[in-house]
């Protein structure tokens, strides 16, 4: 006689709850331990939950879009060996033994066939990014983004126009009146994600009071560095890139004002010792997550190199660890890679008391004094801006972090090792 078992929401998870997103499988489908049964999105990360044994699922317990608080069951097994049960089950069940192994690897979720209808791409044709190289709706995304691929029309149920004999090219070929006005919109529904970036940041203006400084770096010494050694990091299988050294001149101005790497409460400022930077990596219009690199005071470039391209890499796959989005004492938000030269105020990842904003390298014509006179010449800038909680920090404390990471980045010594 076979057991059953209930398939429960993670007890560990990042947020109070997560919002069941999609079954992979569906009821009286076989499935072995491990394979991914159902996703569940959370404000910062989309989890797989895996089977939890052997067995055949019988029974869906929560519906996509409803609220799963850890421990929750999302739904139950029978247990027991596949093929055993695939000849006792019951008919709907021992019918779905039948399937093949090229038919299971075809069943897309929910997601995925909704964009199958509006964007006419086949999913066979997708790299899929998903666990075991399943299409994932931002496979499905991304595809419609290359191709340009435009969403698929309803039939029209108009009938077509007849065209008198008579009718004159011009008279057929004139096109109707254009409104200067029109109601018509379109409601998307908000991710558990978009909702709660959303609560996040009006938290965060509501708790702190904010106050935002901008510095210039020029970074005419780490591009001579990284183009010296991005090579050898290359064939390392590695990318040099420039919030490598942005993460290591933040290491470095807070050797000079520790306060920044700090968390402020009513009685007290707590002042970290380890500098645990979070890097704000965008998901497209799903929202964005923040890795966070622990300990980077104890990394070297290479390390701190290969740490960001790893979480990174796993951020835009969903398939970070909720624990890798935990315990940031400080937050770096690159809005620069999307082309903004400036951004302010970048709100603070609260219970942060800091958050660094870097905005697009570009090349400038600038002034620099070279024996004496001064000189016009051409160098790659950036802003740079520091959002702080007034409440822990002061403004001499800001400019002086800030003059340290401008100074780290602009005296990079051309002969470091990575």
């Amino acid at each position: 006689m076979s057991d059953a078992i209930d398939i429960l929401a993670p007890i560990e998870q990042e947020g109070t709850k997560a919002v069941v997103r999609n079954w992979l499988k569906q009821i009286g489908d076989r499935v072995a331990q491990g394979d991914a049964l159902v996703e569940l999105e959370t404000d910062k990360v989309t989890q797989e939950i895996p089977a939890p044994c052997d067995g055949i699922l019988t029974e869906i317990s929560m519906n996509n879009g409803d609220d799963a608080t850890p421990g929750s069951v999302l739904g139950r097994m029978t247990v027991g060996d596949i093929d055993r049960l695939g000849q006792t089950a019951a008919p709907a069940a021992a019918a779905e033994s039948k399937i093949s192994a090229h038919e299971v690897n075809r069943h897309y979720s929910p997601a995925v066939r909704r964009a199958v209808a509006e964007y006419g791409i086949d999913p066979a044709t997708v790299g899929g990014t998903g666990k075991d190289g399943r299409v994932t709706r931002a496979d499905m995304d991304r595809a419609r983004d290359r191709t340009g691929a435009e969403p698929i029309a309803a039939p029209s149920s108009e009938p077509t126009p007849s065209v008198k004999p008579n009718e004159s090219a011009l008279a057929r070929s004139a096109l109707p009146p254009i409104p200067l006005t029109s109601d018509a919109s379109r409601k998307i529904p908000h991710s558990a994600m978009r909702l709660a970036i959303a609560k996040h940041m009006s938290h965060s203006l509501a708790t702190a009071p904010q106050v935002t400084a901008v510095f210039e770096a020029d970074f005419t010494a780490v591009t001579r560095h990284r183009e010296a050694y991005k090579r050898a990091t290359k064939s390392e299988g590695m990318s040099l890139s420039y919030t490598a050294y942005i993460v290591a001149a933040c290491v470095a101005a807070m050797r000079v004002v520790p306060e920044v790497n700090s968390q402020w409460h009513d009685d007290s400022l707590e002042i970290f010792d380890d500098i645990n930077i979070g890097v704000g990596a965008a998901l497209g219009g799903k929202g964005l997550v923040v890795p966070v690199i622990r300990e980077a005071q104890r990394l070297s470039l290479q390390e701190i190199a290969a740490r960001l391209q790893d979480l990174t890499s796993r951020a835009r796959s969903n398939t970070l660890k909720p624990e890798e989005l935990k315990g940031g004492t400080f937050t770096i938000s690159n809005h620069g890679v999307s082309g903004s030269l400036l951004a302010a105020p970048i709100i603070i990842n609260q219970p942060q008391s800091a958050i660094l904003g870097v905005g697009k390298l570009e090349k400038r014509v600038v002034v620099r004094e070279v024996d004496g006179a001064d000189t016009i010449q051409i160098r790659p800038m950036a802003y740079v801006s520091l959002t702080i909680d007034h409440r822990s920090l002061d403004g001499h404390q800001t400019n002086a972090w800030l003059t340290e990471f401008v100074r780290t980045l602009e005296s990079w010594p051309s002969e470091l090792e990575v």
